[in-house]
């Protein structure tokens, strides 16, 4: 079955769209990032981390769901993986986007400048211990470094992959496992620390042991929706969707349930120990977004990204249907903007629930961007990985009885 299998040499179109589209969101936010000053300024960096940190969360998640596949032996993914990995390989794409959001620190980050903002006496001291972590030079070190350190791994694992197809070399399957289970621990490192940096630092006085998880179980639920949109419409001429079967749609449902679920016990655990704790330092973060406009987002929040997606996800048929799979997986999308959203701009403004305008523009320029340039890495290869030795286990995957 794999033998009918076509490399991709289509999609100019939607690589140019996509590309047109990302470069005029990019531009256009860019322009309200550089053209403003004072709170516009602000405001418009504050949309650009929203967009950056959605779509950079998505490619660190595809990156580590790809590793999990290896460190699990995994055979029923098979057929699905090259979307994943391909998804990975846009982490390069977010070192010269980083660029905006490094020169603009003292906007959007409080520690840069503390006695700037407000803090008290006690609150200044805490921040002063803090300073060996929370400084710009180290800061942008960081973000270089886990952007490098995560593009290397994941041109490491496409490229094997890759390689593969054209050798057979078995060999090469066991050196991708080796890679997924040795890096591993270090990706989740990378991607644990990437949202203290970028998201909780925000709130340089707040904490949270399990941010890091939070932020990956949002992001990895809209990188499994992304494979299932893919696979549902990525069909015909030999690629990928023609092989995934109702089962291989199943199981990515059933994936998509299960972090579903996973967010909701996090996000609650999260906000059930913060709240009984009743510390001064760590409950204001949930004050904000419990109380006044942000109320309103917050039960947005519980009912589109958990009650709602839970009840649907239930249905086996739905699971096995990948059209109304796809509604889902497109609205789980959606759901995790919101969350990003609900995590960056009340530090903004906890009286307003407005978005500023650049949001919109950086979350398409920058999503343009990575779909451009996913297409555009993929051209001239195998959307699925055509000689694994386990492919066919894959494309004979049945569910359990």
């Amino acid at each position: 079955m794999s033998m009918d299998a076509q490399k991709f040499d289509g999609g100019r179109g939607l690589i140019g769209k996509a590309g047109v589209a990302g470069a005029l969101g990019l531009v256009a936010s860019l322009a309200g990032i550089f053209a403003q000053s004072g709170e516009g300024k602000k405001a418009a960096l504050y949309g650009y981390l929203v967009g950056f940190v959605y779509w950079a969360g998505i490619a660190l998640s595809a990156l580590v769901l790809v590793m999990i596949f290896h460190a699990f032996r995994s055979k029923w993914t098979v057929v699905v993986r090259r979307p994943a990995e391909t998804m990975a390989t846009t982490l390069v794409v977010f070192l010269p986007l980083a660029i905006p959001l490094l020169l603009g620190l003292d906007q959007v980050y409080s520690w840069v400048s503390p006695a700037n903002h407000g803090f008290n006496a006690h609150e200044l001291h805490v921040l002063e211990h803090k300073e060996k972590y929370l400084n710009v030079p180290f800061f942008v070190a960081r973000t270089i470094g886990y952007l490098v350190i995560a593009t290397l791994v994941a041109f490491r694992l496409f490229g094997l992959s890759t390689r593969q197809d054209a050798s057979g070399d078995v060999n090469l399957t066991q050196k991708q496992r080796n890679l997924g289970v040795g890096m591993l621990p270090l990706i989740a490192l990378v991607l644990t620390f990437a949202s203290v940096d970028w998201l909780m630092s925000l709130n340089p006085l707040w904490f949270s042991t399990i941010f890091g998880v939070y932020y990956f179980s949002g992001s990895i639920w809209s990188t499994l929706a992304i494979i299932i949109i893919v696979t549902t419409l990525a069909r015909g001429r030999g690629l990928v969707g023609d092989f995934v079967s109702v089962e291989h749609m199943h199981n990515l449902g059933k994936l998509l349930f299960a972090f579903t679920c996973f967010w909701g016990y996090i996000a609650f655990s999260q906000m059930m120990l913060i709240w009984i704790a009743n510390l001064p330092e760590e409950i204001p973060f949930f004050q904000v977004r419990m109380r006044g406009p942000w109320a309103t987002v917050s039960i947005a929040l519980i009912i589109g990204h958990f009650v709602l997606p839970f009840a649907l996800l239930l249905s086996r048929e739905l699971k096995r249907q990948p059209k109304k799979l796809s509604l889902v997986a497109g609205w789980a999308l959606l759901m995790n903007l919101l969350d990003v959203y609900w995590l960056v701009m009340p530090t903004l403004d906890e009286h307003a629930t407005k978005a500023p305008w650049t949001m919109f523009a950086s979350f398409i320029g920058i999503g343009g961007l990575c779909i451009a340039f996913a297409l555009w890495r993929l051209r001239g290869h195998f959307t699925m990985p055509v000689k694994d030795p386990y492919l066919p286990v894959s494309l004979r995957y049945r569910q359990p009885t």
